[in-house]
């Protein structure tokens, strides 16, 4: 299962890579829409101070739907924050809708990762719920045995979007 860093990460470099080499309209893609953007990659994982003090208020009784990996790692939840996006952008706020569209990428990236690296809800990720609750996963980290690898994974993404950052805009100027 990839950490909260990697969803993270992984989200910041996939926009910002997109905003500095395939944006046309780079001003609706603002250091702000990066951060917006990474604080998506790790929105589906909000299921989990919520399974926390849902239990705390309805002990043994949290809907199983509501827990880690439910509602919030299925396709249906990315969709929310699409519609609205595809909204704002129709009617020309498309700054606005810039950031609808980053966190429905997030929230669709993060799923992803679980799918395939490891995460999700019992038999994995729900992708057609509310249709069906069959899960589906690769888990590629668990069935190559490398269950070890999330932990350095973190360390390894950062090193390479450092040495991008070093190479495309020169960050040694800033220390």
């Amino acid at each position: 299962m990839p950490y909260a860093v990697t969803h993270i990460l992984l989200t910041i470099i996939a926009v910002d890579l997109y905003r500095d080499y395939a944006a046309k309209h780079r001003k609706y893609f603002t250091l702000n829409t990066v951060f917006i953007a990474g604080l998506a990659g790790l929105l589906p994982d909000a299921d989990i101070p919520l399974t926390w003090f849902l239990n705390l208020i309805l002990p043994g009784s949290v809907p199983l739907i509501l827990t880690h990996g439910g509602i919030t790692h299925t396709l249906f939840f990315g969709l929310i924050f699409l519609a609205p996006a595809l909204y704002f952008w129709k009617n020309k706020k498309h700054k606005f809708a810039m950031y609808f569209f980053v966190t429905s990428f997030g929230v669709f990236l993060h799923i992803f990762l679980d799918y395939l690296l490891g995460g999700g809800m019992h038999g994995g990720i729900m992708f057609f719920w509310p249709l069906s609750t069959a899960g589906f996963k690769i888990h590629l980290l668990n069935n190559l045995g490398l269950n070890d690898v999330p932990q350095a994974l973190d360390a390894l993404i950062l090193l390479a979007w450092l040495y991008h950052e070093e190479v495309k805009h020169k960050i040694k100027d800033f220390f």
